[in-house]
C-alpha cells in the first residue's frame, strides 16, 4: 500500500518509542545514547517504508528487528566498543578516589561509596567502572569461543524485545480493569483470590476473564 507523505510522516511520529525502547538495550555499551537514537531511526523509517500491512503482522513485530539492524551497524562499523570521553573522564576520576581511599582505608571503596564521593548513581558508576576495562571486540571471535556477554545480540534477543514490544502494546488497548488484572496475575505473580480481592470481582469471574484475556492476547500477537 502506498503512503502518502504525512501518513508516512505520522507512522514514523507515532512509532519513535520503538526505537527508543530497543536505543535503551545498548545503553553502556559504548555509544552515545543520541547516536543509538539516530541509527535507529533510519531503521525505523526503513521499516515504515517496506513495511506490508497485508500479510496480518503487527507492524513492531516487522519493524523492531530492522530496528535493532541499524543500531547494530554502528558497533560493527566502529568494529570495537567506543567509550566516549565523558566515560573515560569519570572512569580516571573513579580511579584515582580508588587509590586515595585504599591508601587511607587499607581497602577499595564499594560503588555504593563511590557514586556518593561522585555525586552520581550507582548504575552510572558501574557504567563508568566498566568502561575502563580492556575493550573486547563485537566482531571477531576465535571458533572455539562461544559468544559472550560483550556480544551483540542474537536474533533471538531480537525476538525477545519484538514480542515484549508488541505485548506491552496490544496491553495497553486493553480496558484498565483488564489490564490491572493480568498485571496483578503475570506481572505480579499473584494468585487469583488476591487478585479478585484487589479488582472487586469472584475468584470464579477472574478465571474466566483471564481465559478470555489471554486467547484475545494469543489471537492479536500471531
Amino acid at each position: 500500500m502506498v503512503k502518502t507523505s504525512s501518513e508516512r510522516d505520522l507512522i514514523i511520529e507515532k512509532n519513535l518509542g520503538l526505537v527508543h525502547s530497543c536505543a535503551r538495550r545498548f545503553i553502556g555499551r559504548g555509544v552515545e545514547y543520541d547516536d543509538l537514537v539516530q541509527a535507529g531511526c533510519v531503521g525505523l523509517i526503513k521499516a515504515v517504508d517496506n513495511f506490508d500491512e497485508s500479510r496480518g503482522f503487527l507492524f513492531s513485530t516487522y519493524a523492531v528487528p530492522v530496528i535493532l539492524g541499524e543500531i547494530k551497524r554502528v558497533f560493527r562499523d566502529e568494529g570495537t566498543v567506543r567509550v566516549s570521553r565523558s566515560l573515560k573522564d569519570r572512569a580516571r576520576k573513579i580511579l584515582s578516589i580508588k587509590e586515595q581511599y585504599s591508601a587511607e582505608h587499607g581497602a577499595e571503596p564499594t560503588v555504593s561509596q563511590i557514586s556518593v564521593m561522585l555525586g552520581i548513581s550507582p548504575e552510572e558508576t558501574a557504567q563508568a567502572i566498566n568502561a575502563a576495562l580492556p575493550v573486547f571486540s563485537l566482531t571477531s571471535a576465535d571458533d572455539d569461543e562461544k559468544n559472550s556477554e560483550f556480544d551483540i545480540p542474537s536474533c533471538s534477543y531480537e525476538c525477545e524485545i519484538s514480542d515484549k514490544i508488541a505485548l506491552k502494546q496490544v496491553m495497553n488497548k486493553l480496558d484498565e480493569k483488564d489490564r490491572q488484572l493480568l498485571e496483578y496475575r503475570y506481572f505480579k505473580s499473584m494468585n487469583q483470590t488476591d487478585t479478585a480481592r484487589l479488582l472487586g470481582m469472584s475468584q470464579v469471574q477472574v478465571s474466566r476473564r483471564e481465559k478470555a484475556l489471554l486467547l484475545k492476547l494469543r489471537r492479536q500477537l500471531i
